[in-house]
């Protein structure tokens, strides 16, 4: 029985082949695919835990976008079946807190960086990756686009996909997220081109506007039980958020939802000439991460001089 499975996975993988090499001419290029992510059957330490229940793989080809606060087009979610993502970061204290609450209950998110945050916490955004969450991007400066021109809003897409790309130190996805989620036609149609996937939202959380725990935890909970399902927008870079996600997390296992992770089919390719602009603009990396006080002190003269 077993050399029956192995004989049908090769043929499977032998028709897949053969049809990747009668792509149609003048077709998008697809990207590279990337590292199969797999789904935790449990998580030690915590029974309770939510865990992942579906992995899926998006094909950003031509720029597809998901979230039915703007785009129709593709519902993937069961119902009960949730996706977290998170704005803004990497940010200190917040996003670590985030990553910790995360990882108790065994789960996978995706996170859409802003490329300036990445260029000052790269150490934060790198254990991002490390735990194996989706890195997506979400321009340069968080600027509206709609207010700018093509030529400035490209430079803001494209900075922040090199910014992040840098500060991860690898792959990340093809993923991206617009500010304030403004979609300019002619930007959208640009990301198309570059097979980047726009994510905007089905459940705002609203974060941003709420300090307190509770009431991120209450938004996103009332918003879940009108609609049942839904990509769920929340900010890594609020302390309320980070400070809400343990409990959120544990309301969301006791009322029955499932949590869906989102990879990328495709790596996101950088473009060299943007890649220079970041690499200019970044300070360069330092072995030594000890405060100025530990570096230097005085050992001569008066040290409370002025």
């Amino acid at each position: 029985m077993r050399a029956t499975w192995v004989l049908v996975l090769a043929a499977v993988t032998a028709i897949g082949a053969a049809q990747a090499q009668r792509a149609v001419p003048g077709a998008p290029t697809v990207p590279p695919p990337a590292p199969p992510v797999v789904a935790p059957s449990g998580c030690q330490g915590n029974p309770n835990a939510l865990g992942i229940s579906r992995v899926v793989e998006i094909d950003t080809t031509g720029g597809p976008g998901f979230g039915f606060e703007h785009f129709k087009d593709h519902d993937f979610l069961r119902a009960n079946e949730i996706v977290l993502t998170f704005d803004d970061g990497p940010w200190p204290k917040n996003t670590p807190a985030v990553l910790e609450a995360l990882a108790s209950h065994c789960l996978k998110a995706t996170f859409f960086p802003i490329g300036e945050h990445a260029t000052w916490h790269p150490e934060i955004l790198k254990q991002v990756a490390a735990a194996g969450h989706t890195i997506g991007t979400h321009t340069w400066s968080h600027a509206d686009l709609t207010k700018k021109s093509f030529a400035e809003a490209k430079d803001e897409i494209e900075k922040g996909v090199s910014a992040v790309h840098l500060a991860v130190g690898g792959p990340t996805a093809p993923f991206f997220r617009f500010p304030d989620l403004r979609h300019p036609p002619q930007m959208v149609t640009y990301l198309g081109g570059r097979n980047i996937a726009i994510f905007s939202t089905d459940i705002d959380s609203f974060d941003f506007k709420l300090r307190k725990p509770e009431q991120v935890i209450g938004s996103v909970l009332g918003k879940l039980a009108k609609h049942g399902k839904g990509i769920i927008l929340m900010h890594d870079f609020q302390r309320a958020t980070a400070e809400a996600l343990p409990e959120l997390l544990n309301q969301l296992k006791a009322k029955g939802y499932r949590v869906v992770h989102m990879q990328a089919r495709g790596t996101l390719q950088t473009l060299p000439a943007y890649d220079e602009v970041i690499a200019k603009e970044v300070k360069l990396p330092t072995v030594s991460t000890r405060p100025t006080s530990s570096v230097v002190r005085t050992i001569g003269g008066d040290d409370n001089a002025r």
